[in-house]
């Protein structure tokens, strides 16, 4: 597999609270990619630490409860992604309360890891995931936002919602209570199948047909992971933008 990992600042906001990072690791059972995306929120920078604290925890949990001994248990990885995510809740969670500067803070995290044919994609939040398989977008993630709902209920429209005044509220974060909440999704993989991952940055401005028409490209997917920013910032750019793209080789 291979993979690009870009965020940036965006056009208007003065520093950037997204926050994302992967890592493929080799073994003797093959190799495993882990990707994560976070984007913060609490102001005053209180978001770039939750959402880099929200990364970089998931990874190492993640590294050090599935690959043990050169051995990947795969097996229980539904067990291990709710421990991994109940793990960096608790730390974000008991930084917020512990120093009054934080208080507040919270993230979303969403992450994918593969292995071999399998995609297990977990998400807190509104930050998501697509799957580009067979010339076909999938969004795997369900927003845990109030504009979800409000689509869900057949109340607005998409179109609606990407200038509705309630946009930007999620109704499920990383540590802003003491437990979370994770849902978890399973896809299987055919080689050439491409995995995006993207904060409302990009999301909540660009179309998924606008998405698809960039990801479907033969072109490297560095090139695409800059376009997607682009696209971004052409449209809007009022918000941090981050994306990671995955293709299964």
């Amino acid at each position: 597999m291979i993979y690009s990992c870009i965020s940036h600042i965006g056009k208007v906001r003065k520093n950037n609270e997204d926050y994302c990072k992967g890592e493929i690791i080799d073994t003797e059972r093959g190799s495993i990619g882990i990707f994560a995306l976070a984007d913060g929120m609490g102001g005053h920078n209180k978001g770039e630490v939750a959402s880099k604290l929200a990364v970089e925890n998931i990874i190492c949990f993640l590294k050090e409860n599935l690959l043990q001994s050169n051995n990947i248990k795969i097996d229980y990885v539904d067990d291990i992604i709710k421990q991994a995510y109940n793990n960096v809740n608790s730390i974000i969670h008991k930084k917020s309360m512990e120093d009054l500067e934080f208080e507040g803070m919270g993230t979303t995290l969403t992450t994918a890891i593969l292995y071999k044919d399998n995609l297990y994609v977990a998400n807190v939040g509104d930050s998501r995931c697509y799957l580009f398989q067979d010339d076909k977008l999938e969004k795997i993630t369900v927003d845990h936002s109030i504009v979800e709902e409000l689509i869900r209920a057949h109340v607005i429209t998409e179109e609606e919602a990407k200038t509705h005044p309630r946009r930007n509220h999620i109704t499920r974060a990383m540590g802003t209570d003491e437990m979370v909440i994770v849902d978890i999704f399973k896809r299987k993989l055919n080689r050439g199948d491409r995995i995006l991952l993207a904060s409302d940055g990009l999301t909540g401005f660009v179309d998924d047909f606008l998405i698809k028409e960039i990801i479907e490209k033969e072109d490297e997917i560095e090139i695409l992971s800059e376009q997607l920013i682009n696209i971004a910032n052409d449209i809007s750019g009022r918000d941090n933008i981050s994306v990671i793209l995955i293709e299964d080789i």
